[in-house]
């Protein structure tokens, strides 16, 4: 890295023109000193590390992934985005980055152009060599925490031994689950970004991290690291789920399914926040280890049909608070007669009797359960449609 760095402030001061390199996947490498023309995206690149989806959507519409020769990308006022020249570093034929510069008054001349193509070549390779490096070292890395993660206990001794993790101190581990329905590349992508920005920031933490198809999975030694961090370093909504630290990494597993836990249900249940720790997850930390078969068989009837929504929701905030007509009717701006009613049908539908207690406690806790299994969908829980 100390090589890239001397290279890319050796070309900026010998062009006179300031400039940023990235790798493939436009996550920051290194960058010049800056000067003259400087627009959000540059500035928020530099701090974060990486760009925003919505501006590598619009560059790659540009061309910029298949160039072969540098390409004049045009600016988007709506994005905060000047023109730029983009110089592709490719090592035979493979694109391994992109030399940026700012392309505003004055535009860059076709002869700094060229030379900035010209040293390409010395930038690739150096950017080869680095990435053989920490390539090798990321696989090994991400190799060692899946099985952490599975339980194996050689992997502990493996990170230790590689000095990735100190041997003397607690593991807890957090989990962040993206909002959005139907994980893909770009989401995935987005959830390393955020990951890897968070461990620079968090180094004294000793922090590893591995990202899972639907799931970012970050563990930390020592204190507790606030989900704040991980909710400000993710460019996507996720809700963050906190494990009980564990005293040794050994047993980091456990936090992590404590972890994916709390964070399923903070994305079920919205109105616990959009953090949760296990230990504070009340009937939902029991309910996570229940399988959907043990529903109150009553339900089933009010959980098929979309219309008995309202009595669902009605039900459960009745029985939320401990069966009080009037606190219901105030909570749900309810007029009494009409709470009764709904009660009544939920009785009929459910062939249930709501004087009995036992029957209460199997249909709230049967309630919750519908809620992480999915089957029970309550308003406040509804990903919002696009306008």
């Amino acid at each position: 890295m100390a090589d890239l760095q001397r290279t890319v402030d050796e070309l900026a001061a010998r062009l006179g023109r300031p400039l940023l390199l990235e790798d493939h996947l436009q996550r920051v490498i290194a960058y010049s000193e800056q000067s003259g023309a400087m627009d959000d995206i540059r500035r928020d690149s530099i701090l974060r590390r990486h760009t925003t989806p919505q501006v590598r959507q619009w560059l790659r519409a540009a061309g910029i992934d298949g160039a072969a020769l540098p390409l004049r990308t045009p600016g988007a006022p709506h994005l905060g985005l000047l023109p730029r020249v983009c110089v592709p570093v490719r090592h035979e034929a493979g694109l391994l980055g992109f030399l940026w510069f700012i392309d505003a008054e004055p535009a860059m001349p076709d002869a700094r152009v060229a030379e900035a193509a010209a040293a390409a070549p010395a930038l690739a390779l150096a950017l080869y060599h680095e990435s053989l490096a920490v390539g090798l070292a990321s696989h090994r890395e991400l190799e060692a925490v899946t099985g952490l993660l599975l339980g194996e206990r050689d992997a502990a001794r493996q990170l230790i031994e590689a000095g990735a993790f100190p041997q003397a101190q607690p593991v807890t581990v957090l989990v962040a689950r993206p909002l959005a329905t139907e994980p893909d590349e770009a989401l995935r992508l987005a959830l390393e970004q955020g990951l890897l920005a968070l461990r620079r920031r968090l180094s004294g933490h000793h922090p590893l991290h591995l990202v899972r198809y639907d799931h970012a999975v970050l563990l930390t030694a020592g204190p507790a690291v606030s989900p704040d961090e991980l909710h400000a370093a993710m460019s996507v909504p996720v809700t963050v789920g906190i494990g009980r630290p564990r005293p040794a990494l050994a047993a980091a597993a456990a936090s992590y399914t404590e972890a994916r836990h709390a964070a399923e249900v903070a994305a079920r249940v919205p109105g616990l926040g959009s953090s949760l720790e296990w230990s504070r997850l009340g009937v939902y930390r029991m309910l996570t280890h229940l399988s959907q078969h043990e529903l109150h068989p009553g339900l089933e009837p009010l959980l098929a049909d979309e219309h008995h929504l309202p009595l669902l929701e009605t039900l459960e905030t009745y029985l939320d608070l401990a069966g009080s007509a009037v606190a219901t009717s105030r909570a749900l701006r309810l007029h009494r007669t009409s709470l009764y009613y709904r009660l009544r049908r939920v009785e009929e539908l459910a062939r249930t009797d709501l004087k009995d207690g036992g029957e209460r406690l199997a249909l709230h806790l049967s309630l919750k359960l519908a809620r992480l299994s999915g089957r029970y969908l309550p308003r406040d829980s509804r990903p919002a449609t696009p306008a």
